[in-house]
C-alpha cells in the first residue's frame, strides 16, 4: 500500500503558548489542590519535597517527553499513534481512552459539588456540622455501598449543567473550544487561589499549619512507600501515560519546541501544587488553633473529606468565611474543568479519527452517553462510594498499568526509543541525552511495576475501605474490566481512513541511528 503524507486539515494550536496552557490546565487538577497537601503531610512533611522533586525529575518529565514524542511524531490519539507505531498496539490506545472515560464519569460530578459549594459558601448552608451536611442533606448518602436508584435532585441539575458547558466546549473544536476555555480559566485559577493563598496566610495559626507542613522528618525518607507515594503524587498530576498528552502534542505545529513545552508544564504543574500545600495548611493552621489542637489532630486532610468537610468548617469559624468559600470552591470548579476538558479531548479525539467524524458530532454522540451513564451513577444516593473504587482502580491499576505496558512496548518489544529521542532533539531548542532512554527503558518500568503488583497483590488480599466483595468486583475490577473489553471490541472495529497512510515526520537519517539516537 502506498504510504503518504498525513493530512494537513488536522486541528492544530494556534501557536507554542496556546499548547503550555491547555496542558499546563489539564494538569493543574483537582488533584494539586485536595491531594498534594495530604500525602506531603503523610510522607514526612517538608522532608516529601525530596523524592517529590527526584520523582518528578527522573520519572515525571522523561514518561511527560514520551508522551510528547509519540503524539508529535505520529500526529494522532492514542489508538491512532499506537497503530502507526505498529497495529498490534492500538488496543493500547483503546485502553487509554478507556481510562479516560472512566475518570470522566465521576471527575464531572465533583465539578458540580464544586458549583453548588459555591452558592453555599455565600450563606454558609451547612450550618454548625459541615461533614453531615455533606454526606446526608447533600449528597444523602447511602449507609451502606450498592447499586442506588434514589436520584439526588442536588447533585442532579449541576451536574446537568456542568455536562451542558463542556460539551459545548468539546463541540467547538481545538483553537475555539478547548484553547479559548483554558486562555479564560488557568489564568482565572491562578488570580483566585493566589488571592485564597494570600488570606490564608493572615489567619491567626497560619505559621503553625505551615509547620506541619513543611517540618521535615527525614526518618520518612527511609520508608519505600514515601518514595511510591511521590512518584504515584506526580504521575497522575502531570496527566501522562493515559492518552491526554499524546493527543495534545499532536494538535502541535511540526515545528514545536516540545523538550522546553515539557519542562515549563512540569514545574508549572508542581509550583502550584506546593501553592495549593501553602494554602490549605496555612488555613488548616487556623482552624486547629480555634479548637486548641495540633494540626496533626485534625481529620480529613485529603480527598472529598477535606474540599467538602473540613473547609465548611474552617469558612464558618473564619472573618470573611463567606467570601473565602466562594474564591476556594470557584478554583477547585476551575481546576476541575480544566482538566475534564482535556479528558474528554481523549475520547472526542479517538472516536473522529476512528469513525470520521467532526468536532460536534464526536460530543453529541460520545459525550452524550458518557454524561447520561455519569447522570445515573452519580446523581444518586451510592455515587460517593462508587466513585471513590473508579478513582482507586482506575488510577492505582489502570494507569499504571497503562505506563508499564506503554515503556515496554516503546522500549523493549519496538526498540523506539533511539528515534523518539531523536526526533525530540530535532524540533527542540533543549536536548535530551542517552540518559532519557535507559530512563524510561529501564528505571520507569521496574518502579512503576513494583508498584503495579504490590498495589493489585493489597487489593486482592486486602481489599479496600471494606467494601464487600461483590461491590469491588463491580465498580472495582469492573472499571478495569470495561477498559479491557472495551479496547478489544474497539480494535476489531474498521477504520473509516486507513491510518496506516502515513509518514513520520522529519524523516530519518538516510544513514539511520545509533542505540544512542545518534546519525551514525
Amino acid at each position: 500500500m502506498a504510504r503518504v503524507k498525513a493530512s494537513t486539515e488536522r486541528e492544530q494550536w494556534s501557536g507554542q503558548t496556546g499548547f503550555i496552557i491547555a496542558a499546563i490546565g489539564s494538569a493543574v487538577g483537582l488533584g494539586n489542590i485536595w491531594r498534594f497537601p495530604g500525602v506531603a503531610y503523610e510522607n514526612g512533611g517538608g522532608a516529601f519535597l525530596v523524592p517529590y522533586v527526584i520523582a518528578l525529575l527522573v520519572i515525571g518529565i522523561p514518561v511527560l517527553l514520551l508522551d510528547y514524542s509519540l503524539g508529535h511524531r505520529f500526529r494522532g490519539s492514542a489508538p491512532t499513534v499506537f497503530r502507526r507505531v505498529t497495529r498490534r498496539a492500538e488496543s493500547l490506545g483503546w485502553f487509554q481512552v478507556g481510562i479516560s472515560i472512566v475518570i470522566i464519569l465521576y471527575y464531572t460530578v465533583i465539578i458540580a459539588w464544586s458549583l453548588s459549594f459555591v452558592w453555599f459558601s455565600v450563606r454558609q448552608t451547612w450550618g454548625d456540622d459541615a461533614a453531615t451536611f455533606f454526606t446526608r442533606d447533600f449528597l444523602r448518602k447511602a449507609d451502606q455501598p450498592g447499586i442506588g436508584f434514589d436520584v439526588v435532585p442536588g447533585v442532579l441539575w449541576p451536574l446537568i449543567g456542568v455536562w451542558v458547558v463542556v460539551l459545548v466546549v468539546l463541540a467547538l473544536g481545538v483553537q475555539k473550544g478547548l484553547e479559548r476555555s483554558n486562555i479564560i480559566f488557568l489564568p482565572m485559577l491562578v488570580v483566585l487561589f493566589a488571592a485564597l493563598v494570600v488570606r490564608a496566610l493572615f489567619l491567626d495559626g497560619a505559621a503553625e499549619g505551615l509547620d506541619a507542613l513543611f517540618t521535615p522528618d527525614w526518618s520518612a525518607l527511609l520508608h519505600p512507600g514515601v518514595w511510591v507515594a511521590a512518584v504515584a503524587q506526580i504521575f497522575f498530576s502531570l496527566s501522562i501515560a493515559f492518552g491526554i498528552m499524546i493527543t495534545y502534542s499532536s494538535y502541535l505545529k511540526r515545528r514545536s519546541n516540545l523538550t522546553s513545552s515539557g519542562l515549563v508544564v512540569a514545574f508549572s504543574n508542581s509550583s502550584f501544587e506546593i501553592l495549593a500545600g501553602i494554602g490549605v495548611f496555612a488555613t488548616l493552621g487556623f482552624m486547629a488553633h480555634q479548637q486548641g489542637i495540633e494540626v496533626s489532630e485534625l481529620q480529613g486532610l485529603t480527598g472529598p473529606t477535606l474540599s467538602f468537610s473540613t473547609f465548611p468548617q474552617i469558612i464558618s469559624a473564619m472573618p470573611g468565611g463567606g467570601f473565602f468559600g466562594v474564591l476556594f470552591f470557584l478554583s477547585l470548579t476551575v481546576a476541575g474543568l480544566t482538566s475534564l476538558l482535556s479528558l474528554l479531548q481523549v475520547v472526542s479525539a479517538a472516536f473522529q479519527e476512528k469513525f470520521g467524524w467532526d468536532a460536534k458530532q464526536a460530543a453529541l454522540r460520545v459525550g452524550a452517553v458518557a454524561a447520561v451513564v455519569s447522570t445515573v451513577l452519580f446523581s444518586t444516593t451510592t455515587a460517593l462510594y462508587v466513585l471513590d473504587a473508579f478513582d482507586k482502580w482506575a488510577n492505582e491499576v489502570g494507569v499504571i498499568t497503562s505506563a508499564v505496558v506503554m515503556t515496554i512496548l516503546v522500549a523493549w518489544r519496538l526498540r523506539m526509543l533511539p528515534q523518539l529521542r531523536w526526533h525530540l532533539n530535532q524540533v527542540s531548542s533543549t536536548r535530551v541525552g542517552p540518559w532519557w532512554q535507559y530512563v524510561v527503558g529501564v528505571l520507569v518500568p521496574l518502579v512503576l511495576g513494583y508498584m503495579l503488583v504490590s498495589g493489585v497483590w493489597t487489593l486482592i488480599t486486602e481489599g479496600y475501605e471494606g467494601y464487600p466483595l461483590w461491590f469491588r468486583l463491580v465498580f472495582g475490577w469492573g472499571a478495569v474490566a470495561f477498559m479491557v473489553v472495551f479496547a478489544v471490541i474497539m480494535t476489531r472495529i474498521r477504520w473509516v481512513k486507513n491510518p496506516d497512510d502515513f509518514v513520520p515526520w522529519p524523516p530519518l537519517p538516510s544513514g539511520g541511528l545509533t542505540k544512542s539516537g545518534d546519525r551514525s
